[in-house]
């Protein structure tokens, strides 16, 4: 174990920051009018808000924020990530990471949609128009430019599918796309490629590549076409002997906890084919446009929220202009998108995460400096902007968050992409105010800055202090991570909560200690995860927010599934043990970030299980953790990710440390705990069954807390059961509705909390109780977890129930028969070797059946019935203990 370690130097200039963070916040609350105090918090977590209701005119969403965007909205399925106008200004052409949607810019309905091939999927960002309005290029999420134009009825079709592949090796990931005037050529950021690629648009051929900086997201051209602007996502390429971390196998710059450090704009001379200069600016720098006569190129740094301004001419940044709706607030606006008015003299700036476009009035340097004037709501996260003059388009790639079209079938399971485009006429002055005051209400800003105000001297110790810095009845936080359900599943037959038992797969049988944890403590039955799968889910556990890159990236993953491993997928906050490590706290990993090896790697579920129980010492893990500076501050000899390891044997693991602990007298402050086996293998042969999964996931967490709890650590200890994300599950109040246990002397007995909360409201009461200040605004304004807690301790420990369900149950055999593939067993269809290589909706086929049997039918109603014709999947089922229902 380590200490966080900081220099004397370190730590004056961290004090310096904080009382100049401190100022800064007074100082906002002075200016800011009382009436913008005293109105309503529209978005306020207070209550029993459930996401997905209506709240104040608008939706809340799993963040605590209220969307509610100005203007017509059009709300369509999936996630759209740009958009352009047509040159006549009558429609709305909008990439989508499944394929392309025509609006009528006018009525705000939809004209048409094109999908993708259901193999190819959108990039995160790219689409233009040509010149002359009858070709539209979107790029895709591979290594191709899609090409689309009317036919005699004006109906769009593919035309052509050019491949640009590039130099390096796998997908090249396209994003920006920009034409020429003339249209004989498309210039085309290749993510993965690291280059910008010029197109033949007449031949359709990749022409040549010019190298740039790391993962080039955006291009604009010169108003002569003569130059070319990439913003690089990743910044410079590093030099020998710098910090670096690979994104998609490409080396990019890190700070020293792993954070990417550097992002730049590149000039490309299109005649040479040469990068002539590059210019460092924000970090994370994507969306990008120029004022009509080319003199001025504005960016946006998504993960910096701000917006650089570029002289074009000496090609340097004249001025940085930050967006956020408070100055004094901390990262979270993700400003990912800008559009200039016509004349040059208004900004417009997309904060993804505080659902609002920033105006800014453009200075006229040197004499006067930009100013931001206000803020438009909008949808979920825009992340894309078009001008046609008196109106503001926007494209919200969450949208409305995670919904049926109809929300009377209920079909809200978590990839039901409800995504939106607005139409809002760019707004007088007064409108405006009216506006920013929406937004500041909406996003939450006031409860954002109330969490970083000074501790209080002289209060009492409470199990969550009212401000960072006070102190807590709690020494030692145990935050435990696992995998992949909704509250339904698990808990939906309590009837003391909000329940549907009809949905619950892995009831009290099979989780008995999840049970006897929820009634003997608190059950939460308004609790949410953030995250949709492992990619985001594991962001939005330990850091509280994501990128947009996690946000956009559903059309594949080629650029990367992050689990840990990709750079340019952190948030630029750090991480919650950063947070802890750099405020002089002691911090223990176990698991988290972790693919190990095993030796012999052919070894099975089997041989993992025997050496559990005689502890033999046949099969070595070999830890491979990407994110560096992680290892030091992990557990050598505790596996992470790998579904062929029961959650008994980490815990034994777990508990040979934590004896050592004990005999020492002391423990890290913050200690991360991985148990994924509650994923389950589904019915792969050669594994145990589902419900044997998550005995031993269950029975994993009842000895894990009933040895603390009887330690002499348990007085001053607060426990933390999350999951990650809910697997696209179903649940009947919201496919994100997840679970979550709080296990302390101090946490309520026997009680039902119904407070709305989610995984940032678990970082944000961690960092309560330990007295650090939040990492970023989306967990500042996620609600702290009182309402769980007593001011007196009950010290009665608790302990674990045996597991009912035999932990070796193992699927003998499983076959699946649908409309549409041959039948083929789970092992052919399924890859458990990292998180979410498979198809999850099949897997929660596969889980339910599992548990059900064939006579109880899917819960269409929830979870609906997408994939590939699961409607009419059917399962034979051989299990250990139960007789093959199709017989």
């Amino acid at each position: 174990m380590k200490k966080g370690n900081l220099s004397t130097d370190r730590i004056a200039k961290r004090n310096v920051f904080r009382i100049s963070f401190v100022c800064a916040i007074a100082l906002s609350i002075l200016l800011v009018p009382n009436s913008a105090w005293n109105s309503p918090q529209m978005g306020s977590t207070t209550g029993e808000n459930r996401v997905g209701s209506k709240y104040n005119g608008g939706t809340f969403v799993t963040t605590g924020q209220t969307v509610k965007p100005a203007g017509k909205t059009i709300a369509f399925g999936g996630r759209p990530v740009d958009l352009v106008l047509s040159t006549d200004g009558g429609s709305v052409y909008v990439k989508r990471v499944n394929g392309l949607v025509i609006v009528d810019a006018d009525s705000m309905k939809i004209r048409h949609e094109l999908p993708f091939d259901k193999e190819e999927g959108g990039s995160m960002h790219g689409i233009a128009v040509s010149s002359d309005g009858k070709r539209i290029y979107l790029t895709s999420s591979g290594s191709l430019l899609w090409e689309a134009r009317p036919n005699d009825s004006s109906r769009w079709y593919w035309s052509r599918r050019i491949d640009i592949s590039g130099s390096g090796q796998g997908d090249s990931y396209p994003c920006g796309v920009a034409l020429s005037g003339d249209g004989s050529h498309a210039y085309v950021a290749l993510s993965r490629s690291n280059s910008l690629a010029i197109v033949d648009l007449e031949a359709g051929k990749l022409e040549a590549e010019v190298a740039v900086g790391v993962a080039p997201f955006d291009v604009v051209l010169s108003p002569d076409n003569k130059v070319a602007y990439v913003s690089n996502w990743g910044g410079r390429k590093p030099s020998h002997g710098e910090r670096v971390m690979k994104s998609s196998g490409t080396e990019t710059l890190v700070d020293e906890h792993g954070i990417p450090s550097s992002g730049t704009v590149s000039e490309v001379d299109l005649t040479s084919r040469t990068v002539i200069a590059d210019v460092a600016v924000g970090l994370h720098p994507s969306g990008m446009v120029a004022r009509r006569d080319g003199s001025l190129l504005f960016v946006a740094n998504a993960n910096s929220d701000n917006v650089s301004i570029i002289d074009t001419k000496t090609f340097k940044v004249l001025e940085t202009v930050n967006v956020r709706p408070d100055a004094a607030l901390p990262f979270g606006s993700v400003t990912d998108a800008v559009a200039a008015s016509a004349d040059g003299k208004t900004l417009y700036a997309a904060n993804g995460g505080n659902n609002a476009v920033a105006v800014v009035a453009l200075g006229d340097r040197p004499h006067r400096k930009s100013k931001v004037l206000g803020f438009i709501p909008t949808g979920w996260f825009p992340a894309a902007l078009a001008i046609d003059g008196e109106r503001l388009f926007v494209a919200n790639t969450k949208g409305e968050g995670s919904r049926q079209a109809d929300s009377a079938t209920h079909k809200w399971h978590v990839k039901w992409h409800r995504g939106t485009v607005s139409q809002v006429a760019i707004p007088a002055a007064p409108t405006l105010a009216k506006y920013t005051k929406e937004v500041r209400e909406l996003s939450l800003v006031r409860q954002s800055l109330e969490a970083f105000e000074p501790a209080r001297r002289g209060v009492q110790r409470v199990p969550v202090p009212k401000h960072a810095g006070e102190p807590s009845v709690f020494r030692h936080v145990v935050y435990v991570l696992k995998e992949n359900r909704t509250y339904d599943q698990v808990f939906g037959d309590l009837k003391q909560g909000n329940n549907d038992p009809d949905l619950c797969i892995f009831g009290r049988d099979v989780s008995p200690n999840h049970h006897a944890l929820a009634e003997q403590f608190v059950l939460l039955d308004n609790y949410y995860c953030s995250g949709i799968v492992s990619a985001d889910g594991h962001q939005w556990a330990t850091q509280g927010i994501t990128t947009d890159y996690q946000e956009k990236s559903w059309g594949t993953w080629s650029r990367s599934y992050d689990f840990g491993s990709d750079p340019l997928a952190f948030a630029p906050t750090n991480f919650i043990w950063d947070n802890a490590l750099l405020h002089g706290l002691s911090f223990r990993n176990y698991g988290e970030f972790d693919f190990p090896s095993l030796d012999p790697d052919s070894a099975r579920w089997s041989a993992m299980y025997e050496e559990y129980k005689s502890n033999a010492g046949k099969v070595v893990f070999r830890q491979s953790i990407p994110l560096e500076p992680l290892r030091a501050y992990t557990c050598p000899t505790y596996p992470g990710w790998d579904l062929r390891i029961p959650d008994v044997l980490r815990v034994d693991r777990f508990m040979k440390e934590f004896k050592e602990y004990e005999k020492r007298g002391e423990w890290p402050n913050l200690v991360f705990v991985y148990l994924p086996q509650d994923h389950t293998s589904g019915n792969q042969i050669g594994a145990p069954t589902p419900r044997a999964h998550v005995a031993d996931n269950d029975l994993a967490v009842g000895r894990l807390i009933e040895a603390i709890s009887k330690s002499p650590f348990w007085s001053s200890t607060c426990i933390f059961v999350n999951e990650d994300d809910p697997q696209n599950g179903f649940d009947h109040v919201d496919g994100h509705r997840s679970l979550c246990l709080v296990v302390s002397p101090y946490t309520k007995r026997g009680k039902v909390v119904s407070k709305f909360y989610n995984q940032s409201s678990v970082l944000h009461t961690i960092e309560r109780i330990l007295g650090l200040p939040p990492m970023n605004q989306l967990d500042a304004l996620a609600p702290t977890m009182e309402d769980c807690f007593n001011s007196h301790p009950n010290i009665t420990p608790y302990t674990a129930l045996p597991n009912t369900i035999p932990l070796d149950e193992m699927n003998k055999h499983a076959s699946i028969i649908d409309d549409k593939t041959p039948s083929r067993t789970t092992g052919e269809l399924f890859d458990f070797s990292r998180p979410d290589r498979i198809d999850d909706d099949l897997l929660n086929h596969v889980l339910w059946f599992s548990a059900k049997g064939p006579d109880v039918p899917y819960p269409e109603r929830f979870a609906g019935a997408h994939g590939r014709g699961l409607n009419a999947l059917h399962l034979r089922l051989d299990s250990a203990g139960r007789e093959d229902e199709d017989k």
